[in-house]
């Protein structure tokens, strides 16, 4: 079966005219409505068409040899990082970097050595960058969330401590189950894709061969190394945030620097026997 010439056709005025009239349509909506101001979608459509146009201009480019490739990785893993810090608002955020180089050492490696994902930069870039978006989503989520419950058990937490427990299994009884939040989207997905949604990935295999069964094939293999990444991404993380390596941002005044439990010790060596 051969696959369905779409780029061929696409690129044009009528594209041009088709994209606007839903930008006018998007917009037309918000200044109708309570949705907000009517330029919301005419400034995101703007900016995707601008950042997707630099981006195929360099990928054509970078795609050329895998040196490049690798190179447009790296900096794209950078971005990653540093978005994934500024979305967690917390100090020593940077250490996140581990948890997403975490998620693909996982995976990436099994993908090459399997034959599954050759070694090329057509290849590599679309893959990884899936999975080190994904993971980068999944990763923030899951650190602002810990933290925030941390702020809010902050009680439960000194309990725990008065019964005993250390500071990393105290905070860990508390921000273990935020983690769901953090893989919920992608375990919604791998459940629900082919019944309610077609995932990207597919709808472009199934484009560019016209095979159903190949693009099934390739999105199983995305969404379960997503699944992958994501999991041993958050575990790292909730690990980071329980030992007390990541923490929230703007400590208030007074706060206390050390660990909960050394002033539960000290306050206990002080009591009069």
């Amino acid at each position: 079966m051969g696959g369905v010439q779409l780029s061929q056709h696409i690129v044009g005025p009528t594209l041009v005219i088709i994209c606007v009239l839903m930008v006018i349509t998007a917009a037309a909506v918000y200044w109708s409505t309570s949705l907000g101001s009517a330029w919301t979608v005419p400034r995101a459509a703007v900016r995707a068409v601008v950042q997707l146009t630099v981006v195929a201009a360099i990928l054509t480019a970078a795609l050329r040899s895998l040196g490049t490739s690798l190179a447009v990785l790296s900096v794209m893993f950078v971005a990653a990082a540093v978005t994934a810090a500024r979305r967690s608002q917390s100090d020593g955020s940077w250490l996140l970097a581990a948890a997403l180089a975490t998620g693909m050492i996982v995976v990436v490696p099994l993908l090459l050595a399997s034959g599954l994902v050759p070694l090329t930069g057509v290849a590599l870039v679309p893959i990884v960058g899936i999975l080190l978006g994904s993971t980068m989503t999944a990763v923030s989520v899951a650190a602002r969330r810990a933290l925030d419950t941390l702020g809010t058990r902050a009680g439960e937490v000194e309990a725990l401590l008065a019964l005993g427990f250390t500071d990393r299994l105290a905070r860990m009884e508390m921000i273990g189950p935020t983690a769901a939040d953090a893989l919920l989207p992608n375990l919604d997905q791998t459940r629900t894709v082919g019944l309610v949604t077609l995932p990207g990935a597919f709808v472009g295999v199934l484009l560019s061969t016209g095979s159903a069964t190949q693009a099934g094939a390739v999105q199983i293999l995305i969404l379960l190394s997503i699944l992958v990444s994501q999991t041993c991404a958050v575990a790292v993380t909730l690990e980071l945030v329980a030992r007390g390596a990541i923490r929230r941002a703007g400590r208030e005044p007074g706060s206390r620097r050390w660990p909960l439990s050394f002033w539960r010790r000290r306050s206990a060596s002080d009591t009069p026997h």
